[in-house]
């Protein structure tokens, strides 16, 4: 059983051991894919198949736990029929239809609630004078019998009934009752010699009942099983495809589809579908469960005893409940096997227990002795600890004066370096610029001594007179500042842009590289915070520096009192 029920993981290793043995021989690349392909297929529809199984059984676990509900749910059903046989006016007819709807209901319910409206429904139909009725009510009788196991009774009534005198849907229903009959009692006999009376009855139901119904479709899967196995299973996969899931006739092609299963050794498959037919039959409170008592020795059969007894519990529940006593003989029997099995394994259970919570008990107790232990070598290394501690706390607080001090000293160094280098660089512009301006003013004299010596007179007052050589030198010098400056710091123009609000920066012309408001911060990033030498070096007013310098912390994006700080902060970028 054990082998059969793992015959997927066994064909997985089969993959597995195949793929291993040809890539020792260094096949192609293409070779290997594939191989791994088939090795992760494989077993990755053995996963699927446990998984599946695994949520199956679970359901069915819920799903009997919850079986009061659902047998509330019939009963409540059942009582609403029952109110329509108090309505006013109700005739012997109508009287006669609500109690078949009642027998349905209670077939595989409770049996001697459905004996009791079709014995009711006997006399109506004599009442009646109608031999129709007379005659269904009779083989919905005998069936009932058959089914409580009240075999004798239950064949007195058919073979009282003339079938000469049946229409053809009676004597389909009285075919179909005689070959559940002996399918009835060769079960509760345990005797397979009958099934050859059900199956002579089966073929004379074949030769009346319509080939395109649902009763034929599923008898005629029941008989290709052992003859045409996938003719069978075509005929079920068609049944299961139009027929809704959980229904009672879903509970019966599951079943019967089950037994396909059995017989082509799928034993997983086999469980699949025997668990489908439990769950809908339990949904539908269908007290003739014979996949759940199925189920119960297939868990016994794996060792599974806890399902077993639970499956086998709730069959015989459900035989107690309906008096659908055919199966009774088998499940009690059984019964008596599991149950016996589940009180030996509990008792098993309860002493592994027992010694599992004195084994704890007492590996409890040595942790308690090695805790305090630990307690008490953790309380002579705690004051190690705290003085450990106390010193690493001086020694952190030290080390991080340390670093703020050298933090501190790296950025004075930075500066200086900053500061010298612009010290340098601005000495060696200045000299460049004195000795330019020397020697301009030295041509400019000598222009001068010419043209008094020429006694151009007019012509050298008007020279004297003329501020076009002082704009045309400060145009330069501010030109030379301009480049000097944007060359110690290339990015001013846009880090200080990125401190004015969006609509206040400065846009400079194509041909210019600083304004004025531009030149007074870069002379204060300079150092030279006097407003007075800022406008002496401008050739403007102090007010006006003032002004500009107030309209310029206006349009600042951030804190107005912080911007100039923040212009201090703007970093040179290029080496001297």
């Amino acid at each position: 059983m054990w082998f059969f029920s793992n015959i997927l993981s066994l064909f997985s290793l089969f993959f597995v051991i195949f793929a291993i043995t040809i890539m020792k021989f260094n096949y192609c690349f293409l070779k290997k894919r594939f191989l791994l392909l088939l090795i992760a297929l494989g077993i990755g529809s053995v996963l699927y198949a446990n998984n599946e199984l695994k949520l199956l059984t679970d359901s069915l676990r819920r799903v009997i736990d919850e079986k009061h509900v659902f047998v509330k749910e019939k009963e409540d059903r059942i009582n609403r029929i029952k109110c329509m046989l108090r309505s006013p006016g109700l005739t012997l007819e109508g009287e006669y239809r609500i109690n078949l709807r009642l027998y349905n209901e209670y077939k595989k319910f409770h049996i001697d609630s459905a004996i009791h409206y079709v014995d009711r429904n006997i006399e109506i139909s004599r009442q009646l004078n109608r031999p129709y009725f007379t005659n269904q009510s009779s083989l919905h009788l005998s069936l009932l019998y058959s089914m409580c196991g009240r075999f004798r009774e239950a064949e007195i009534i058919l073979k009282s009934i003339k079938t000469s005198e049946l229409p053809r849907d009676l004597l389909i229903n009285y075919y179909q009752t005689y070959s559940s009959f002996w399918g009835h009692y060769s079960i509760s006999v345990a005797n397979n010699l009958y099934g050859k009376q059900q199956a002579a009855y089966q073929d004379s139901l074949f030769a009346l009942i319509d080939h395109t119904s649902w009763d034929y479709r599923m008898s005629q899967a029941s008989y290709y099983i052992w003859r045409d196995t996938l003719k069978s299973k075509e005929i079920y996969k068609e049944l299961l495809e139009i027929e809704e899931v959980g229904t009672p006739n879903y509970a019966m092609i599951t079943h019967s589809y089950s037994r396909l299963c059995h017989h082509q050794k799928k034993y997983d498959e086999e469980k699949k579908y025997l668990m489908l037919s439990a769950i809908a039959d339990t949904r539908n409170a269908t007290r003739e469960n014979a996949s759940l008592q199925s189920l119960a020795l297939i868990a016994y059969d794996e060792q599974n005893l806890a399902d077993a007894f639970k499956f086998t519990q709730s069959a015989i529940d459900d035989v107690i409940s309906s008096g659908i006593h055919f199966r009774a003989i088998e499940i009690y029997k059984f019964n008596s096997i599991i149950n016996t099995a589940y009180q030996a394994e509990q008792a098993r259970s309860r002493s592994h227990l027992t010694t599992f919570l004195i084994s704890t008990s007492i590996i409890l107790f040595l942790l308690v002795l090695l805790v305090l232990f630990i307690y008490i070598q953790m309380k002579k290394t705690l004051k190690i600890k705290q003085a450990l501690a106390q010193s690493n706390e001086e020694l952190l607080r030290l080390n991080n004066k340390l670093n703020s001090m050298n933090s501190q000293l790296n950025d004075t160094n930075n500066q200086l370096c900053e500061i010298n280098s612009i010290k340098e660089y601005y000495i060696a512009e200045f000299f460049d610029v004195c000795f330019s301006y020397i020697h301009k003013m030295e041509k400019y004299q000598n222009m001068l001594y010419k043209i008094a010596i020429n006694k151009y007179y007019d012509e050298l007052i008007k020279k004297l007179k003329s501020s076009a050589l002082i704009d045309e030198e400060l145009g330069a010098l501010y030109t030379r500042f301009d480049k000097v400056f944007l060359g110690l710091y290339p990015t001013f123009v846009s880090d200080f842009n990125a401190l004015l609000k969006d609509e206040e920066k400065i846009i400079l012309k194509p041909d210019a590289l600083l304004n004025r408001e531009l030149r007074i911060y870069a002379l204060l990033r300079l150092g030279i915070t006097d407003s007075g030498k800022i406008a002496n070096f401008l050739r403007c007013s102090t007010s006006t520096v003032y002004n500009y310098r107030t309209k310029m912390r206006n349009k600042a994006a951030v804190d107005r009192d912080e911007f100039e700080n923040e212009i201090m902060k703007i970093s040179s970028t290029q080496e001297i």
